[in-house]
């Protein structure tokens, strides 16, 4: 499974990027479908994920401020990130679970200055 995700950025705070990410096959073929983060010297953590239902969660860091969707015709899932803060400033990786089964993209740079 490929899980290309676009390029990150970097911004100002209080600024916006939206990032995608294209999964090789259908996104129905996955329980659920979300992103992750690790900051530098930080564990990795979970951002956002959308099941295969539609259902939504976002974490409390980012709740408000981070919306996750998706286009079922593309495969694709996005984040919009807005307003980002540089606590903001991470890692992405695009994931994708099926069962017990985890996929990874191969993470896009965040960085967000004051």
């Amino acid at each position: 499974v490929q899980l290309p995700a676009s390029r990150g950025g970097s911004v100002q705070a209080g600024g916006s990027l939206r990032l995608s990410c294209a999964a090789s096959r259908s996104i129905f073929s996955f329980n659920a479908m979300g992103w992750y983060r690790q900051a530098p010297g930080k564990q990795r953590e979970l951002v956002a994920f959308i099941t295969d239902g539609g259902s939504t969660n976002v974490a409390d860091p980012v709740k408000g401020r981070f919306t996750i969707s998706r286009d079922d015709a593309k495969n694709a899932v996005f984040l919009q990130m807005n307003p980002l803060n540089p606590e903001d400033t991470a890692v992405y990786y695009c994931n994708a679970k099926n069962g017990m089964l985890y996929y990874w993209g191969q993470g896009t740079q965040v960085t967000v200055s004051s």
